[in-house]
């Protein structure tokens, strides 16, 4: 991933928003996690995404974020704080980007156990 963009803050508080790019190959996966913020993704390039969120590690939400909209998939999905969420590109590659308010902080960002929500 790359930090395209992060908001002035005063006096090193978080910042009001940040902003990334994130190329998911078709071999990768990203792992169950969640943050503190809200989210934003948006589709860029590529094949769709598959972005699944639960809150609870049981009912699992399935999204598919992408440019087909007559096919049902979505350009951008929002995700509330606190969520469990796991992406994985539907084809060779997937560029997304992630806008998040307030900005992202490694300190409140939580990977889930390994075989979380499986």
């Amino acid at each position: 991933y790359k930090e395209t963009w992060r908001a002035s803050s005063n006096d090193g508080a978080r910042p009001p928003g940040t902003a990334i790019y994130y190329l998911l190959k078709g071999d990768e996966r990203s792992a169950w996690h969640r943050i503190d913020s809200t989210e934003i993704w948006h589709h860029y390039a590529g094949a769709a995404l598959e972005l699944r969120t639960t809150a609870n590690g049981r009912a699992v939400q399935s999204i598919e974020l992408g440019p087909d909209i007559a096919a049902g998939q979505v350009p951008q999905h929002i995700i509330d704080p606190g969520i469990w969420q796991a992406a994985r590109s539907l084809g060779e590659w997937t560029l997304v980007g992630c806008t998040v308010s307030p900005g992202f902080d490694f300190t409140g960002f939580e990977l889930a156990s390994p075989g979380f929500a499986e």
